[in-house]
C-alpha cells in the first residue's frame, strides 16, 4: 500500500502519518482565505492517550502545559449547575506573561469530545494580535508493538495581522505551540510514570 506524503516539518514517518491521516482530514483541514494562515504540528508522547487527554482537556487550567499563560479564569455561566463545568460555549479569560505581544485573551470552548479526544477553542477577544484564531487538538494512539506512543496533533487558522507576513505569523504561532507541546510531553510522561497514590485508610 502506498504511503501518503508527510507534510514538511511535521516530524512523523510515513507509516505514522498514514495512521493519523483520517484525523488530519477530518479535523485539521481549513479553508484558508486571503489574509489568513494555518499550520499543523505534531508531538509524540510516550504515555497512554488517557494521561495526555486528561491534561489537554483542562480548558479551565491551560497553564499546566502552556508556557506563556500566567493565570486562567472561567467566566460565570448561569446555565451551568457547577462553576467548573465544561461544555462548548464556555468562556475563559487568560492572562499572558509579560514579554509577548499580548496581555489578555478571551477564549471560547468550541469542542470537548472525551470519547474521541478532540479539543477545540476560538479566541474571541482580548489584548493581542491573534485575530480570529481557531485551534483544534486531537490525541491519538499509534499502533506500535513495543511501546505506548501517543501523538498529539494541534492545528490552527488565524488572521495575518496588518504589517505582518504569513511567514512571520506562522513562525510566531508555531513556536509557541511547539514549546507548549514539548511541555505537554514532559508533564504527561511524568504523570504516567508516577506511582499510584496509596489506598485511603478506612
Amino acid at each position: 500500500m502506498e504511503q501518503p506524503d508527510v507534510p514538511p516539518g511535521l516530524g512523523l514517518t510515513a507509516v505514522e502519518y498514514a495512521q493519523l491521516r483520517p484525523a488530519v482530514e477530518e479535523h485539521h483541514r481549513y479553508a484558508v482565505g486571503p489574509g489568513q494562515c494555518s499550520s499543523l504540528l505534531a508531538q509524540r508522547i510516550h504515555a497512554p492517550p488517557s494521561a495526555v487527554w486528561a491534561i489537554v482537556r483542562r480548558f479551565d487550567c491551560p497553564q499546566v502545559y502552556k508556557h506563556f499563560i500566567r493565570s486562567c479564569t472561567l467566566l460565570p455561566d448561569p446555565e451551568l449547575a457547577a462553576a467548573d463545568d465544561l461544555r462548548p460555549g464556555r468562556l475563559r479569560d487568560v492572562s499572558v506573561i509579560s514579554g509577548l505581544p499580548a496581555s489578555t485573551s478571551t477564549e471560547r470552548l468550541d469542542l470537548l469530545d472525551d470519547a474521541r479526544m478532540i479539543f477545540g477553542f476560538t479566541i474571541t477577544g482580548g489584548e493581542h494580535r491573534l485575530r480570529n484564531y481557531r485551534s483544534i487538538t486531537t490525541v491519538s494512539q499509534l499502533a506500535a508493538p513495543a511501546e505506548i506512543c501517543t501523538v498529539v496533533l494541534e492545528s490552527y487558522i488565524v488572521d495575518v495581522p496588518e504589517g505582518n507576513t504569513e511567514e512571520d505569523t506562522r513562525l510566531f504561532a508555531d513556536t509557541v505551540i511547539r514549546l507548549n507541546l514539548q511541555k505537554l510531553k514532559s508533564v504527561s510522561e511524568a504523570s504516567a510514570a508516577a506511582p499510584p497514590p496509596p489506598p485511603a485508610a478506612e
